[in-house]
């Protein structure tokens, strides 16, 4: 039954699939270290299901295996990354995000797994999680021998590297668990001193309150100041951590086609992605992971790599069309991004 679940979801595309089970008592007291720290910043979700995030069987009743799979998300056709960070006038999004919103092509690829299995062997209760609910995913993937927990807290796979998204399906079926395999990191910590921010403390160890991810994509108020410089040009995300791994020389483009470069994200001006209106940057977000964050926060990010932005080029004049934009949040940023260049 196993290896059939398996061949299914390679079948539906997934790069790989494996099976856990429900046990995370070491995972759950490092979740409520962390908690307890602060370092998960505003997102408060992140505590609000308190212990029943590392326990499966207390969230989904009935559990009694997990089945993770990957999907590799780098899309074939992106500028490469290194090049777009090093042209200030460009804005970087992380590769992840330059298509379609990979929460509806995984959710729908795992439904279509759950699907095939209830075809195959008859109803039985499940559902489906893919970074939308209270789900230790990388603990879930790590348990499940997908990969091992990187001092970055990625998951890294030995011959995928890191560039792939994570999505399970909780069955009430006992499977066969398989391994987990070992942390292959050694002494390297190249994700630790590459970060532009210093969000990665200590291996295995993220203050996601300094991290350009959570500042650009979770955070709702004001970027603080002390980090603002440290953000470069990048406006939804970043990847350094990821870029500087030694196993992503072994990650592999998406063969989805969703995964597709849209809007020409991949190496787009600040200038021009400032100039949308809210009605643009809904359209053309429209079926993304960038619209969630809405245009408000999408100018806030922009006016801060406008801030970092060379003297003498058009960061200035595109900053000076928002300087008396209605949101307060807008007009913060931009008078900061002004006078970096006054």
């Amino acid at each position: 039954m196993e290896e059939r679940i398996k061949q299914w979801g390679r079948d539906l595309g997934f790069d790989a699939v494996a099976i856990s089970g429900t046990e995370l008592e070491a995972e759950e007291a490092r979740l409520m270290e962390w908690l307890g720290r602060g370092w998960h910043g505003e997102m408060d979700y992140m505590a609000r299901h308190g212990t029943r995030r590392a326990r499966p069987a207390e969230l989904v009743p009935g559990t009694l295996s997990v089945i993770t799979a990957r999907l590799n998300y780098t899309p074939p056709d992106a500028r490469e990354a290194g090049e777009v960070l090093a042209d200030p006038d460009l804005a970087f999004v992380s590769r992840y995000a330059l298509g379609r919103d990979y929460h509806k092509v995984m959710r729908s690829r795992l439904q279509a797994l759950a699907d095939r299995m209830t075809s195959e062997i008859g109803p039985f209760p499940y559902r489906v999680f893919t970074d939308s609910a209270p789900v230790m995913e990388v603990s879930l993937a790590q348990r499940s021998g997908l990969g091992w927990r990187g001092k970055h807290t990625l998951l890294i796979s030995r011959d995928a590297g890191s560039l792939f998204f994570l999505g399970e399906l909780f069955v009430a079926l006992d499977l066969a668990r398989d391994a987990p395999v070992s942390d292959h990191c050694g002494t390297c910590e190249r994700c630790i001193s590459v970060c532009p921010t210093q969000a990665i403390v200590a291996p295995y160890q993220l203050d996601a309150r300094r991290c350009v991810s959570y500042l650009t994509i979770e955070h709702h108020g004001s970027i603080p100041e002390e980090l603002r410089p440290l953000m470069g040009n990048r406006i939804y995300g970043c990847d350094d951590c990821q870029m500087v791994c030694p196993w992503n020389k072994y990650a592999k483009t998406a063969a989805v086609p969703d995964f597709s470069v849209r809007n020409g994200l991949d190496a787009a001006t600040l200038a021009d992605l400032f100039a949308w209106t809210e009605e643009e940057f809904n359209a053309r977000m429209e079926g993304s992971a960038i619209r969630r964050i809405g245009h408000e926060r999408w100018l806030r990010n922009i006016a801060v790599a406008l801030g970092n932005a060379p003297q003498g080029g058009p960061a200035r004049s595109a900053l000076l069309s928002r300087a008396s934009h209605p949101s307060q949040l807008v007009r913060e940023h931009v008078a900061w991004a002004l006078a970096r260049h006054s």
